[in-house]
């Protein structure tokens, strides 16, 4: 038989074990009502549009632009390196040397 010190322990921790849980599932119930609202409220970002005073007699749309973003044919593009002919005469060309390639020794056969 199990001794009666025992079994009032027993039932003690039961109990306590008890209100825990219930405690646990009140505060895991009270999150959720947070998380959950009663009233979703959708926000707006910005005013709605109003048509401004004498809106009738202005164009909708501004007027075409003067460029039309269109590369210019008149100019040639120039290379970024002068032919040799030309560095001799004195061109200078747009880019620095290209720098030498590193080469490193040859991997020894094993």
């Amino acid at each position: 038989m199990i001794p009666t010190r025992s079994k009032r322990a027993s039932r003690t921790e039961l109990v306590l074990s008890g209100v825990m849980v219930v405690v646990g599932l009140g505060i895991s119930a009270a999150s959720l009502a947070q998380l959950m609202p009663e009233h979703r409220w959708m926000a707006q970002a910005t005013q709605p549009l109003q048509s401004t005073p004498g809106a009738e007699s202005k164009p909708a749309a501004p007027a075409e632009p003067a460029t039309t973003g269109a590369r210019p044919t008149e100019i040639p593009p120039q290379p970024a390196r002068p032919e040799p002919d030309a560095q001799k005469a004195g061109a200078a060309p747009a880019l620095p040397p290209a720098p030498a390639e590193k080469v490193a020794p040859p991997i020894p056969a094993k």
